[in-house]
């Protein structure tokens, strides 16, 4: 059984570019589950709620359930569900789960294979991190699955997708002349820029292209902020600012909340600019809830 290519095949329901990582997302959390306790099963009602967090936090911006992959997992042989009644998912209804007392877990024959190889657990959650979500963000996932890594697991992949283009990063902070689109940050440390990053818009993970017209500059904590959808770009190069996120000190205020409604900061005259279709699946994919009106000037 090759359990890398099973987990890069997860079927999910797809269009036009939409994000679905509700079977990723369980997968990671029922990995990090199963270096705490290798034989435990996750009762549905008793997880529902991390599951949730996790949903709100790294899904898209419309509103879900948990119910859904704790069904629908089963079906790419990587989970198996039972309830008081016997082996068997009940369906997705999350009355169902819970009143019968749903449990979830790996497969018997995922659990034996992490079992003979150790290090297959982490090669399956590189390889789930590296298809669903940008680099920005998987350290912080990892910790709210509960899953922990060790450095070397971070080895290359048999890539199952094209391979990123290392150029892009040049090419974007040069468009951008090394400042962060969002603020103007600028650091070097003599002549070598620190703290500046290239950002997809439309993630690399979800065939965004390794190009100018897709890339941004931005400062490491702008780049965070964006990968979580509390920062945007609106039509007009404008920048948009989540309703969701709270900031009460002057840094959070200056930094952030200030930005709501600035234009973006370059990219330099004959450099090509983000391009609208990149800009708005990042709206409508990433970025939480509604804008913060334009900061007074």
């Amino acid at each position: 059984m090759d359990w890398l290519e099973r987990t890069a095949k997860l079927r999910q329901w797809t269009r036009s570019g939409t994000r679905a990582p509700h079977k990723p997302l369980l997968l990671l959390y029922a990995l990090g589950r199963f270096q705490e306790d290798a034989d435990g099963r996750l009762r549905y009602s008793a997880v529902e709620e991390d599951l949730q967090r996790l949903l709100t936090e790294y899904g898209p911006p419309n509103r879900t359930t948990p119910a859904y992959p704790f069904h629908h997992l089963v079906s790419d042989g990587v989970w198996e569900v039972r309830t008081d009644r016997g082996p068997g998912s009940p369906g997705t209804g999350v009355r169902d789960l819970r009143e019968t007392g749903a449990t979830g877990q790996l497969a018997p024959d995922l659990r034996a294979a992490l079992r003979r190889e150790p290090s297959l657990l982490g090669r399956i959650a590189r390889l789930l991190l590296d298809l669903h979500f940008p680099p920005s963000l998987h350290g912080e996932l990892c910790e709210a699955a509960g899953l922990e890594l060790e450095p070397g697991e971070a080895e290359q992949l048999a890539r199952v997708r094209r391979q990123r283009d290392r150029r892009m990063r040049e090419m974007v902070l040069t468009a951008y002349e090394y400042r962060c689109a969002f603020c103007g940050y600028d650091g070097r440390i003599g002549t070598v820029p620190v703290g500046l990053e290239a950002a997809h818009v439309r993630w690399w993970a979800f065939d965004g292209p390794d190009d100018v017209e897709n890339g941004l500059c931005l400062c490491s904590l702008h780049h965070k902020l964006f990968d979580k959808g509390v920062l945007g770009v609106a039509d007009g190069h404008r920048i948009l600012v989540s309703q969701r996120f709270v900031g009460h000190s002057a840094a959070a205020r200056e930094h952030v909340i200030a930005l709501a409604g600035r234009p973006l900061i370059g990219p330099q005259p004959g450099a090509r600019p983000v391009a609208a279709d990149h800009l708005d699946w990042h709206t409508s994919q990433v970025f939480h809830g509604s804008p913060r009106p334009a900061a007074a000037v």
